[in-house]
């Protein structure tokens, strides 16, 4: 079984953003020197996610590589 740590590092190979609705990530990972974006939503409601498709997608078409964004779903 991966650990979060091995998940990133394994996303970090063959993707360019990790998204995820793990609020604790932050405190459970180190974070900086990633080489992946990593985008953290405020839920896992599978409603609210798609109700957000268009701010979800714009976050995902400005986040840069390395960055670390939360972005907050009504």
């Amino acid at each position: 079984m991966n650990t979060n740590g091995d998940l990133l590092k394994l996303a970090e190979e063959e993707f360019d953003c990790f998204i995820t609705s793990d609020q604790n990530i932050r405190y459970q990972q180190r974070l900086v020197g990633r080489k992946i974006a990593i985008l953290e939503l405020s839920t896992n409601d599978l409603r609210r996610i798609v109700s957000a498709g268009e701010e979800i997608r714009g976050a995902i078409a400005n986040i840069k590589t390395g960055e670390f964004l939360q972005l907050s779903i009504p």
